[in-house]
């Protein structure tokens, strides 16, 4: 899932030298993915209305849900 996630948002951004992507895992069921991108980029990962983040989520919960997992992505700046 991280190597979507990067894979993803370096192709959003102008900068994508600067994406970060870590994955903490914070019990049996739930992974959280932290997202740093530069400053001038944190709007092309959100998107309109949040159109952008919310689709990876989706994309994440459901692919956490395949692996009996719940999937959290953080976006920081």
């Amino acid at each position: 899932m991280k190597e979507f996630i990067e894979f993803t948002i370096k192709r959003l951004v102008d900068k994508p030298e600067k994406v970060f992507v870590e994955e903490a895992p914070s019990d049996d069921h739930t992974v959280e993915f932290r997202v740093e991108v530069d400053a001038g980029d944190v709007g092309k990962v959100i998107g309109k209305k949040g159109k952008n983040v919310n689709a990876m989520r989706t994309i994440l919960a459901a692919l956490g849900a395949k692996d009996g997992k719940r999937a959290t992505l953080h976006v920081i700046e």
